[in-house]
């Protein structure tokens, strides 16, 4: 009789292993599928900051070399802010005055010897919005800095 006992008692236990073993088994699976949601973010995130960078490349290239030879950033300052044409999707640029004031400023520093200030520099702002990720509802966000001589 001892022994029918404890039969039941193995069944019991090796139950409550494998119930144990199951839980165990559910969490790493609810993990790893996690891991794989924020892996493909991140991602995402990675592609739409290289797509905004070569965004903010382009305005530049595109304000430099226009089609009638002229520099867009020696314009004077009134013409800006400047919203020039990305064709990345989801994509905005701008171009601004780092300045407040909206003056022609002194150059930075720089290896041209320039000591009687003769050149001074319109120096601008150009801000690129990417939107990214499910719905369009993150964005990145990338800043630089033009100093562009001209003689004032």
């Amino acid at each position: 009789m001892a022994l029918k006992k404890q039969q039941g008692v193995v069944l019991i236990v090796s139950l409550v292993f494998l119930i144990a073993l199951t839980a165990v088994a559910a969490a790493l699976m609810q993990n790893t599928s996690v891991d794989i949601k924020m892996s493909g973010a991140s991602q995402l995130k990675v592609v739409a900051t290289q797509e905004a960078i070569s965004s903010l490349d382009e305005v530049i290239f595109n304000q430099v070399t226009q089609t009638d030879g002229i520099n867009d950033f020696a314009y004077p300052l009134g013409v800006f802010p400047l919203n020039p044409a990305v064709t990345a999707d989801n994509t905005t640029a701008q171009i601004s005055v780092a300045n407040t004031n909206n003056l022609v400023v002194d150059c930075p520093h720089s290896q041209s010897a320039s000591s009687a200030q003769v050149l001074k520099c319109n120096v601008l702002r150009i801000q690129v919005n990417r939107l990214y990720g499910r719905n369009n509802n993150s964005a990145v966000q990338i800043n630089s800095g033009v100093a562009q001589e001209v003689l004032p």
